[in-house]
C-alpha cells in the first residue's frame, strides 16, 4: 500500500474492530478475502478481535474464519454481553454476562416507558428487538428507512433529524436523555445507552465493557494497547450522539491507534486516524500487517510510560554498567544489553546459571558465548538507542549508522528458557550475516559443559533485509541443543515471540507492583521485579550469586542475601523458582553436614559463600581500598547464613503450602539446622546460654560474642525445628532445644526495648558519622579505616533492626522504634542491601519521608549511572529488599497462618498503591487507595484488614 498513512507502517500485535462497515460492508456480503486475511493473521501470532452489537451467529455465520492459531480470533458480541473465542475446533464460549428474572422487567419496563414518552412528544417510536441483556427503540420505523446501509449514513441521520424536529425533538441527544430518564425510572442502575442515530439501544452492557474486557485480555497475554490497531466506522458524532465506535476508546485503550474506514459525516474525532474507504479499505489495512509478519519484519515494542527503562547514545566509560541495565533471562540463561554492533567499549556476555569453573575462592560463573551482537563495527559517531521492555522482556535497538540505519529486538525466552532471538532489520550491506548454523562447546573443570548452537535466516527484500538470528544453550554435548533448536525452528519465530511474551505476562499477574503517585519509583520498582523474575529458574536447582547473571561480581558466589531477600519475593509471587532455590540448599546438605563433622560440630553448617559443590569458598584475604592485605573471616565466623536458610525455606513452605516438601526435604533441614544451634551454642555458670566469637550482618565488626541478630535468629531455628520436627528426633532433643532457645540471651534492654547488637556495642566510642559525611550511604571502612571502624559505634548495615524484618514475632513489642531510632543514625549503608531494609522498617512506623528517601535509593541504585553502580552486574538482593519494602512495608502484607494479613502505611502523596501475590495457591491482589483497601481473590481465603 503506497499511500498507508505513516502511523500505520509498523508491525502491530492484534486488531480490535467493529464488524458492520468496518470489515464487511453488509451481512449479505461475502467475507472470504477476510477470512484469508484473518486466519493468515493468526498463523503468524497476531490477535483479532470483532467487538459488534449483532450476536454470535452473524458473525461467525458471515466470517467462516477457523484459524489454528497460535494468534487468536475472538468475537465480542451482543454489545459486551458474550465473548466466544473461534479455533480450528469451532465457537467456544468464554463469558456471558448473565442477567437475572428482574433485570429483564428492568430492560421491557425501560424500553416501554421510552417509547411511551416519545409517543407523548408525537414521535412514534418501536420496540424492535429483545436482544440478550438489552433492548432495541428503532427510532425510524419507516419501510425505506428499514436496513439503510453503511455508505448512506449520512442520508439516514439527516432523515432522523427531520423526524424528530417536526415532534418538537432537537436531536438523537435528546431521544437518548429520554431513554436515560426511562431506564432509571425502571430501576436500572448504570444503564448503557448508546445510538447508531436509527437505533436506541437500552442494555445492562455495551462495547464499552466489551473494549475493557479485550484491553485487560490482551494486557494478560502481553499486548499493551500500544501494540493494538482499532477500528471502526462510526467514530464521529451522529446526531449530536458519539458514534457507537467511540465506546471502544476506553481509558484501557491509552496508546492504541484508531482508525476509521467510515464515511463520518461530521468528521472524525480527534485522535482517530481518518482513512475511509470501507471494508475493502480495512483489508488492505490487514493484508500489509500480514505482508510484515511474512516478510519477517520484527516486533515494534512500545515504550509504555512505568514499563520501560531507555538508554540513549553511547558513552564508553559508562557501557558495562548500561549493557548490565539493560540484561534479559530466563532462569537459566542471562545476556547482558551490549550494543548491537561491536564497539572496544562492548563485549556482551552471556551467563549459564550454575555453569562454574575454577577452584576454591576463585571459582567463579564461566561466561559463555553471547548471541546478541553483529559483527558490523559501530562508528563513534553512530546515534543509539535502546530501550527495555519490562512488560514482555524485549530489549529493542535502534542504530543510525554511516548513513545506514538498523533496529532489532533481542529476548531470552522465559518460555522455553535456553533459548535466545536476535530478530534485526535493516540496510542490507550493514547485515553482513547469511543464512547458516554454527555450534560452539564451553567446558568447565567443575559443571561439565555448555553448548551453544546458533542459526540465522537471512531474508533480503527490495530495501532492508531482515536477520532471525535463534540461540539455544543446552547441558552437555550438541544433540540436545540441535534437537531443541530444531524444534523451536519448526514453530517460527513469531510462535517463539508470542510464547515469551504470554509467559512474561503470567509472571506479571503473579508479582506486579502498582504505584500511581510516583512515575520514577513505579519504572525503577518494576524494573527490580523484572531482573528478579529473570534471574531465578522454575524448575530443578537455582544457585542466584550476589548480582545474578548479570555481570561477574562476587565470581558469582551465593550468599545469604539470596536466601533473605530473594526468596521472599518468589515465595509471594512464583512459588516454583522459590523451591528452585531451596533445592539447592536441600541438594548440598549432605556437604554442610560434613563441614559441621569437620568443625567437631553436629548438624549442618552452611557456607558464608559457596558455589557448584556447596563448599566454604570465601576468600581468608582481600585487598582493601588502599592497597592494604585484609583478613577476610565472614567464611569462618557469619553463621547466621546456617539460621538463613532454614528461615527462607521455611518462609517458602509458609507461603507456598506445598506439602510434599514439609513432609520431606524442609523437616531435614529445619532439624540438622536446630542441631548445629544446639552443638554450637555454650552455656554459663548462671545458666545463660551464648553464642560467641560471629560476625553478624555489620560485618564492620568481626569476632564479637552474642550478636542479637544471630542469636535470635538461632533461638528462632531452635523453635520452629522443635515445632515441626515430629518423628525426625525424639522428645530429649526437642526439650533440649527449646531450653537453650529460652537460656539465649539476646541483648535487650527492658526499660529502653534497645537490643545491644553485641556484647559491648554500647562501650564503644560513639562517632558523629552523620555530622561528618551527611546523609546518604558511605563506606566506612574505606573513609575511616578498617581497623578504626571496628572500634566505634558505627554499623555497615542493618544487623539488629534485621529482627524487626525477618522475624517480628522474635523480638519484644513496640521494640522496632527505640531500635530504629538507636542504630539508624549509626549506620552507614555501606552495604546495597541495608537501604531497602531500613525503608520497610521506617514505612511500618510510618515515617514515610525517610522511608522514600531509602526507597528511591534502593530502587535506583544500578540505574544511577554517576559511579558505574553495575558494572560488575546488578544488585539482584537489594531488589528483593525493594519488593520487601513495598509489600511488607508499605502495603503491610503477612502471612498469617491459613491466610493473609494486610496492615497498611502509604503515603498522602500516593493516589495508590497495588500488589499482586499468590498465596498458597491463591492468586491475590491488594490495592491500597488512602484509607480504603480492596482485596481480590480467586478463590476464597481468610484476610484480615488491620489498621494502627
Amino acid at each position: 500500500m503506497e499511500d498507508l498513512d505513516a502511523a500505520l507502517c509498523r508491525r502491530f500485535e492484534a486488531c480490535v474492530a467493529d464488524w458492520d462497515g468496518t470489515l464487511v460492508p453488509d451481512r449479505a456480503a461475502g467475507a472470504e478475502p477476510l477470512r484469508q486475511v484473518v486466519e493468515g493473521l493468526c498463523a503468524t501470532g497476531f490477535d483479532v478481535v470483532v467487538i459488534t452489537g449483532t450476536h454470535v451467529e452473524n458473525v461467525d455465520g458471515q466470517l467462516r474464519a477457523r484459524p489454528p492459531g497460535p494468534g487468536r480470533l475472538l468475537f465480542c458480541v451482543n454489545r459486551g454481553s458474550e465473548v466466544f473465542g473461534c479455533s480450528e475446533d469451532g465457537l467456544v464460549l468464554i463469558s456471558r454476562r448473565e442477567t437475572t428474572a428482574a433485570e429483564n422487567a428492568q430492560l421491557d419496563r425501560a424500553a416501554a416507558l421510552t417509547v411511551e414518552r416519545l409517543a407523548a412528544r408525537g414521535l412514534e417510536a418501536t420496540i424492535v428487538a429483545q436482544r440478550l441483556n438489552r433492548r432495541k427503540v428503532d427510532i425510524i420505523p419507516l419501510a425505506e428507512w428499514a436496513d439503510p446501509p453503511k455508505a448512506r449514513i449520512a442520508d439516514l441521520v439527516a432523515a432522523v433529524e427531520a423526524r424528530l424536529a417536526s415532534a418538537g425533538i432537537k436531536s438523537v441527544e435528546e431521544v437518548v436523555a429520554v431513554a436515560h430518564a426511562a431506564a432509571t425510572e425502571a430501576g436500572m442502575v448504570n444503564a448503557r445507552i448508546s445510538s447508531d442515530a436509527k437505533y436506541v439501544e437500552i442494555g445492562l452492557t455495551d462495547k464499552a465493557d466489551a473494549a475493557r474486557w479485550t484491553f485487560n485480555d490482551l494486557w494478560a497475554h502481553g499486548i499493551a494497547a500500544g501494540d493494538v490497531l482499532v477500528a471502526g466506522d462510526e467514530f464521529g458524532e451522529l446526531g449530536g450522539v458519539p458514534g457507537s465506535d467511540s465506546l471502544i476508546l476506553v481509558p484501557e485503550a491509552e496508546g492504541a491507534l484508531a482508525v476509521t474506514v467510515g464515511a463520518e459525516p461530521f468528521g472524525a474525532p480527534p485522535g482517530v486516524l481518518a482513512l475511509h474507504g470501507g471494508p475493502a479499505r480495512m483489508i488492505e489495512v490487514l493484508e500489509d500487517q500480514l505482508r510484515r509478519r511474512r516478510e519477517g519484519q520484527p516486533p515494534s515494542p512500545t515504550r509504555t510510560p512505568g514499563w520501560c527503562v531507555t538508554v540513549e547514545g553511547l558513552e564508553p566509560e559508562h557501557e558495562r554498567s548500561r549493557a548490565a541495565i539493560l540484561t534479559v533471562g530466563d532462569g537459566l540463561i542471562g545476556t547482558t544489553g551490549s550494543l548491537l554492533l561491536s564497539h572496544p567499549a562492548a563485549a556482551s556476555e552471556t551467563r549459564t546459571a550454575g555453569f562454574y569453573d575454577g577452584e576454591g575462592a576463585e571459582e567463579h560463573l564461566r561466561p559463555c558465548p553471547a548471541w546478541n551482537q553483529l559483527d558490523a563495527a559501530l562508528d563513534s559517531a553512530a546515534r543509539v538507542s535502546r530501550a527495555l521492555d519490562l512488560r514482555t522482556g524485549v530489549v529493542a535497538y535502534d542504530v543510525a549508522h554511516n548513513g545506514a540505519t538498523v533496529s532489532a529486538v533481542a529476548f531470552s525466552s522465559l518460555a522455553e528458557p535456553g533459548t535466545a532471538v536476535l530478530w534485526t532489520q535493516g540496510d542490507g550491506e550493514l547485515l553482513t550475516q547469511r543464512s547458516g548454523a554454527r555450534e560452539s562447546t564451553v567446558t568447565s573443570s567443575q559443571t561439565g559443559s555448555v553448548t551453544v548452537h546458533v542459526s540465522d535466516t537471512r531474508r533480503d527484500g527490495a530495501g532492508d533485509a531482515v536477520v532471525e538470528r535463534l540461540a539455544v544453550y543446552a547441558r552437555g554435548d550438541g544433540d540436545a541443543a540441535r534437537a531443541r533448536a530444531a524444534l523451536v525452528s519448526c514453530r517460527g519465530i513469531n510462535a517463539v515471540h508470542r510464547a515469551h511474551r504470554e509467559a512474561w505476562a503470567t509472571r506479571w499477574a503473579d508479582a506486579d507492583i502498582s504505584l500511581r503517585g510516583d512515575d520514577d519509583l513505579q519504572r525503577d520498582i518494576r524494573f527490580a521485579l523484572f531482573q528478579l523474575m529473570g534471574a531465578v529458574a522454575t524448575t530443578g536447582e537455582a544457585a542466584l550469586g550476589a548480582r545474578g547473571l548479570s555481570g561477574d561480581g562476587y565470581n558469582g558466589h551465593v550468599f545469604w542475601d539470596s536466601d533473605v531477600f530473594v526468596v521472599p519475593f518468589l515465595a509471594a509471587t512464583c512459588p516454583a523458582a522459590a523451591r528452585a532455590m531451596i533445592e539447592y540448599r536441600v541438594r548440598r546438605l549432605a556437604t554442610a553436614l560434613a563441614r559441621a563433622r569437620a568443625l567437631g560440630r553436629e548438624g549442618a553448617r552452611f557456607p558464608w559463600e559457596s558455589a557448584s559443590s556447596g563448599r566454604e569458598i570465601t576468600p581468608t584475604m582481600v585487598i582493601g581500598p588502599r592497597g592494604e592485605r585484609v583478613v577476610v573471616r565472614t567464611g569462618e565466623m557469619e553463621e547466621h547464613i546456617v539460621a538463613d536458610v532454614a528461615w527462607a525455606a521455611c518462609r517458602y513452605a509458609d507461603w507456598s503450602g506445598d506439602r510434599s516438601f514439609e513432609s520431606g526435604p524442609f523437616v531435614r533441614l529445619l532439624v540438622e539446622t536446630a542441631r548445629y544451634w544446639a552443638s554450637r551454642i555454650e552455656s554459663d555458670a548462671d545458666g545463660s546460654a551464648h553464642i560467641r566469637h560471629v560476625i553478624g550482618p555489620d560485618e564492620y565488626h568481626d569476632d564479637v560474642d552474642d550478636n542479637a541478630f544471630t542469636n535470635v535468629i538461632a533461638r528462632w531455628n531452635l523453635r520452629a525445628a522443635a515445632m515441626r520436627a515430629g518423628a525426625h528426633c525424639d522428645n530429649d532433643e526437642v526439650r533440649r532445644w527449646n531450653a537453650l532457645a529460652d537460656r539465649l540471651v539476646d541483648g535487650l534492654d527492658a526499660q529502653t526495648l534497645v537490643y545491644e547488637q553485641f556484647t559491648g556495642f554500647s562501650g564503644l566510642t560513639p562517632f558523629p558519622l552523620r555530622e561528618k559525611y551527611g546523609p546518604g550511604p558511605i563506606a566506612a571502612d574505606s573513609l575511616i579505616g578498617f581497623d578504626r571502624v571496628q572500634t566505634l559505634q558505627v554499623v555497615k548495615q542493618a544487623d539488629t533492626l534485621m529482627l524487626h524484618l525477618m522475624l517480628p514475632g522474635e523480638v519484644h513489642q513496640g521494640s522496632l522504634g527505640p531500635n530504629l531510632d538507636r542504630y539508624l543514625p549509626i549506620t552507614a549503608h555501606g552495604s546495597s542491601l541495608s537501604p531497602a531494609v531500613h525503608a520497610a522498617l521506617l514505612a511500618r512506623m510510618s515515617r514515610h519521608a525517610e522511608a522514600l528517601e531509602l526507597l528511591r535509593f534502593a530502587a535506583g541504585i544500578d540505574l544511577d549511572e554517576a559511579s558505574n553502580p553495575a558494572a560488575r552486574g546488578l544488585h539482584v538482593a537489594t531488589m528483593g529488599g525493594v519488593w520487601l519494602a513495598m509489600a511488607e512495608g508499605f502495603a503491610g502484607i503477612q502471612a498469617d497462618g491459613d491466610g493473609l494479613l494486610v496492615r497498611p502505611r502509604i503515603p498522602e502523596a500516593w493516589e495508590s498503591l497495588t500488589v499482586n501475590v499468590v498465596y498458597r495457591g491463591v492468586r491475590v491482589r491488594v490495592r491500597i487507595r488512602g484509607r480504603e483497601v480492596t482485596v481480590d481473590t480467586d478463590r476464597p481465603m481468610r484476610v484480615v484488614i488491620a489498621r494502627d
